[in-house]
């Protein structure tokens, strides 16, 4: 094995894309440039990021099999093989050479759009901005040694080296931990594509290392599979019923869906419907002639410094003073510029230090009885209120420590602010009063997880207020708790009440909801277990689900359980060794069908396998 051949061929496979590589880079850098010119990539919402990291993995998916492809003749594939160099150098060697492109026409166009922007304008870019080229780098990668993986792999197989390029999409990692998250399929998948550079392409894998790294993406393929074709299958069989919950008329009675239908007006007396309280009557003619006021989060998730795409949007603009502020995950400040010419302007904390904002910072709509031009600022646990007329940011709002400010909305003449945790109401007077702290008058807890309430609804009372809470999110998936509503009568003098509690139905069977575990309890956690890696907990996605019905753990059983007996018969017809009977066994009896169909798919029968030093021929 000499190296010059191994740079030979590297060299070769250089030449062969130099001129795609090359005219990639120019419309990349092109296309670059005049999205700059017009808006600021840097801050765009994570849609136009997933857009270009689609784009980018497509191109890698296209660039694999077209290269791949075009060695899979046998002719051409034999010619190749028949070099003095090991089948996992010459791998090395085509793999690293598309690697190296990707580098040219993916990320040195990011590098250097993200460079243009810090050099020459005045625009925010930060660290993480420029992670960016190494991220789009990244996943136009996995795409690549996906769609060569596809190539080399058996074709009723191969695809489910495509399961991995989930992994990128389905982490909840943020920042760098999301970058390690795509290195780690980046790197599984190049072990893939290595594993499957052998001489015979049609071969099963040869040993319990390459088993293992073909078979659990096609295992988890499988079960992302089933569990497409469950939900899928099942709401089109609905639809042609016209049973469809979301697509009735009339939704089932006391369900999730009638009650999410349902006015402001008609939940609230849904929920009263269940009061025993003797002001239950004055409260259903009160909510009946009232204004019912509603409040939803200000923010879809909770935004984390250093991530790499924005969960909500971080800058708005200063109409009045012409100037536009943009949020600095370096600075933990505003950075602003002048909207006509760009010149920059400087930067803006809190109060008349300057002070760092506690975490990233989400404009909104200004609070009650202030300018227009005035916005509120949502920061962690603090609401801040940006005066447009001096320039200056101002702290308004501090909740408890551990609690996260989600919206604030008027009620009336008062105010109201809801958090992960709790809902609070303050005296509308006191904040146009001063620029001092508000302090609230009353305070009530939610009595569940952000992640599962749907409606917040409230009336003003003479004494108080009425608050309804509706939690039927997520009531269609495992993630979502038993639905139910909530009516909870908030005193004057602080005290809470609950006043009625009413149980909703689910419209959907049990087996539909939990079509996710059902399956293969091992890759759910397993899946659960990567997505969630690296990742700090999310208060928005809180939902306290139920406990698993008894029916669905017996459903998973008996399929555990008809697995492993398939296989103890498909084996047989399998040429494994002993301790490969043995552990494809456990492997079904464990995780279920997917590893089942794995083993059908890997192993076709009456094809040879060959013995490796860990499966030792049978006596």
């Amino acid at each position: 094995m000499r190296r010059g051949d191994t740079r030979d061929l590297i060299q070769a496979e250089l030449l062969r894309f130099r001129g795609w590589a090359l005219g990639a880079f120019a419309v990349h850098l092109l296309v670059l440039l005049f999205f700059t010119r017009l808006v600021d990539l840097a801050q765009q919402p994570i849609f136009v990021y997933r857009v270009f990291g689609g784009v980018d993995v497509l191109a890698g998916v296209l660039l694999g099999l077209y290269q791949m492809g075009s060695y899979r003749r046998p002719n051409v594939w034999l010619n190749l093989l028949h070099r003095p160099l090991a089948p996992g150098r010459i791998a090395t060697a085509l793999l690293g050479a598309g690697l190296v492109w990707l580098a040219v026409a993916v990320a040195l166009p990011v590098l250097l759009a993200a460079a243009y922007q810090a050099g020459l304008t005045a625009r925010v870019v930060d660290l993480r901005h420029w992670l960016l080229p190494l991220a789009a780098w990244s996943l136009a990668a996995c795409g690549y040694l996906a769609g060569a993986c596809c190539m080399l792999g058996r074709p009723r197989s191969a695809i489910a080296a495509l399961a991995l390029l989930l992994v990128p999409v389905a982490s909840q990692a943020s920042g760098a931990w999301a970058l390690l998250m795509q290195v780690f399929a980046l790197a599984w998948l190049a072990a893939m594509a290595v594993a499957s550079f052998k001489p015979d392409l049609s071969a099963p894998p040869r040993s319990a290392g390459a088993t293992v790294l073909l078979a659990l993406p096609l295992q988890m393929a499988v079960y992302v599979a089933i569990i497409v074709v469950v939900q899928v299958g099942a709401q089109v069989i609905w639809m042609v019923q016209g049973t469809h919950p979301n697509n009735t008329e009339t939704p089932p009675r006391g369900g999730q869906n009638e009650t999410e239908r349902m006015t402001p007006q008609r939940r609230m007396l849904a929920g009263l419907a269940a009061s025993a309280a003797p002001e239950a009557p004055l409260w259903r003619e009160q909510v009946a002639l009232s204004d019912v006021v509603a409040i939803a989060p200000d923010l879809d998730e909770v935004p984390v410094r250093g991530a790499l795409t924005n969960a909500a949007p971080v800058d708005f603009d200063d109409p009045a003073r012409g100037v536009r502020w943009t949020f600095s995950h370096d600075r933990m400040r505003l950075s602003g510029y002048r909207i006509a010419g760009g010149r920059a302007i400087g930067t803006l904390g809190v109060g008349g230090a300057n002070a760092a904002f506690p975490a990233p910072a989400v404009a909104t709509r200004g609070l009650p009885g202030q300018p227009k031009e005035d916005r509120s600022l949502l920061a962690g646990n603090m609401l801040y209120h940006y005066v447009s007329e001096t320039g200056r940011v101002f702290p308004r709002l501090r909740l408890p420590d551990g609690e996260w400010l989600l919206a604030t909305a008027p009620v009336g003449e008062n105010l109201v602010a809801l958090s992960n945790r709790a809902l609070y109401f303050f005296d509308g007077r006191d904040v146009v009063a001063s620029e001092n702290l508000l302090r609230p008058r009353q305070r009530m807890p939610i009595p569940g997880g952000p992640g599962g309430l749907h409606n917040l609804e409230l009336i003003e009372l003479v004494d108080g207020y009425l608050v309804s809470n509706a939690y039927t999110n997520y009531d269609y998936t495992m993630a979502g708790a038993a639905p139910y509503q909530t009516v909870t009568w908030v005193h004057d003098d602080g005290r809470v009440t609950l006043a009625a509690r009413r149980p909703i139905a689910f419209d959907y069977p049990a087996w539909f909801r939990y079509q996710s575990w059902w399956p293969s309890p091992a890759l759910y956690a397993l899946r659960q277990g990567v997505t969630g890696l690296f990742a700090a907990p999310d208060p928005m996605q809180v939902a306290n689900p139920e406990p698993r019905p008894r029916a669905i753990l017996w459903l998973a059983g008996a399929l555990m359980l008809a697995a492993l007996l398939a296989a103890l018969g498909l084996v047989r017809r399998r040429p494994l060794s002993l301790p490969g009977q043995v552990a494809w066994v456990v492997a079904c009896g464990a995780i279920g069908l997917p590893a089942l169909a794995s083993l059908w798919l890997l192993y076709p029968a009456g094809e040879p396998v060959p013995r490796t030093r860990l499966e030792p021929a049978a006596a």
